[in-house]
């Protein structure tokens, strides 16, 4: 009897672990399975409680030292805490996606020129589409809409080039001249200043540079042969966006139609809602950083002019091109003015436009920015300097211009993407509530 009584003792003990196991796996249904009365637990076999509330079996005993202890586990595998096993399922679905993206920007690396030109011609054609737009409104018909807007938009930028031409000749004398006058006043300063410098180190620290550069003439040459595959690569680019920026403002909607029986089916009607919004927020960033960059170069220009600097206009066209790098493009291509200053005026008007273009990036950061662009690109502050620090990592200046369009153009469809989700899953609860109650007896 006493062997008996501890046979079934032990069976209970048994039962009310896989009890408590099914308890803690949030299980009602394998809970309620289970009997949890003594007299039930002592009748029916463990094993059949066990098959009964879809529990595995109990591990089997030793006996160490008097007491029962568990075996190993059947398999490595249960061995693995739960939380252990659904980190390690995201991690190896996060380094599939990662690899996805790295092989892309790969590609695009590869790629870059045919990139580039077509993300600029996406960005000139968002520009250009309201005025081809608003021609067709009034009769015009749609290719000779995008044929005078193309030309018009190709004769503007021409005569932007041979103003900014005209005027860098017209003053290139008059900086040469300041050029070498600040040369000879730093020779002045190494020669009577602190460092008490004399001629003749003077001299040998310009005949050491001489010779640097006679020593590294192959390299010098290498940079020319590679500067003219540069220049051949602009002009590629330039040909190439300026081709399909008229075919973007002239079939535009004819491509999208294209672009989306690449999708599955059931993604197209998904994507065609999102592709409107996706251009509204591009044309909306266009404008909104053409007005910016052109109240911050007329800005800037107007300091600088009246604290008489030379090539105010020049430079005022330079800044407006750099504007288009959100928060540091302006500033870093006004750092000329600061020099042209420096060498032609002095300390003192330089740290008066380096005031002139702080002010301004200030008034942009904290005014412009937010009224102009700030409801159509709800991209923050951190975002866009992290995104132009990745696209001049991975596409130098052109990757620094067109990062923050990608990033805001890919906020607006994820957004749009998840909120109709969102709302198919209230409709189809809806749909399911109504048959439920359709379906129930009266």
């Amino acid at each position: 009897m006493t062997r008996t009584a501890a046979r079934l003792e032990r069976r209970r003990r048994e039962a009310e672990e896989s009890v408590r196991a099914a308890e803690h796996r949030n299980d009602p249904e394998s809970i309620s399975a289970v009997p949890i009365s003594a007299a039930a637990i002592s009748a029916v076999p463990i094993s059949a409680v066990a098959v009964e509330a879809d529990l595995p079996a109990p591990r089997s005993a030793a006996v160490v030292d008097g007491s029962p202890y568990p075996a190993r586990p059947s398999s490595p595998a249960e061995a693995v805490p739960w939380s252990l096993r659904v980190a390690t399922e995201m991690i190896w679905r996060l380094l599939i996606v990662g690899a996805g993206v790295y092989f892309l920007f790969r590609v695009v690396q590869t790629l870059r020129i045919v990139a580039l030109a077509f993300i600029a011609a996406l960005l000139i054609s968002a520009l250009l589409q309201p005025t081809v737009a608003w021609l067709r409104r009034h009769g015009v018909p749609r290719g000779l809409a995008a044929a005078l807007t193309f030309v018009g938009g190709l004769v503007g930028i021409a005569l932007v080039g041979w103003f900014v031409g005209w005027q860098v000749s017209t003053n290139l004398n008059q900086v040469t001249d300041h050029i070498q006058t600040g040369i000879t006043q730093i020779r002045n300063w190494l020669t009577h200043g602190p460092m008490h410098l004399t001629d003749k180190q003077i001299n040998s620290f310009a005949q050491q540079l001489s010779k640097a550069v006679g020593t590294n003439s192959s390299q010098i040459t290498s940079f020319g042969f590679s500067t003219v595959g540069i220049v051949i690569e602009i002009l590629t680019g330039v040909l190439l966006a300026a081709f399909c920026t008229f075919f973007l403002i002239y079939d535009g909607a004819r491509i999208w139609g294209w672009v989306l029986r690449l999708f599955p089916p059931g993604a197209r009607l998904a994507m065609a809602g999102a592709g409107p919004r996706a251009w509204s927020t591009l044309t909306a960033y266009v404008r909104g950083t053409v007005l910016v960059a052109f109240i911050d170069s007329a800005s800037i220009g107007i300091g600088i002019y009246l604290l008489g600097v030379p090539l105010a206009v020049p430079i005022s066209v330079l800044i407006f091109l750099g504007a288009f790098v959100p928060l540091v493009g302006a500033l870093v291509t006004g750092t000329i003015a600061v020099l042209i200053g420096l060498v032609t005026h002095g300390i003192f008007t330089a740290a008066m436009v380096l005031a002139v273009l702080l002010a301004v990036q200030q008034i942009e950061g904290h005014l412009l920015q937010p009224l102009i662009l700030g409801r159509a690109v709800r991209v923050h502050p951190i975002a866009v300097v992290l995104s132009v620090t990745v696209g001049s990592v991975v596409g130098g200046i052109g990757g620094a211009v067109v990062a923050v369009p990608l990033v805001a153009v890919t906020n607006t469809t994820v957004g749009y993407l998840r909120a109709r989700q969102h709302a198919s899953e209230d409709v189809r609860a809806a749909l399911v509530a109504a048959q439920a109650e359709t379906d129930a007896p009266a």
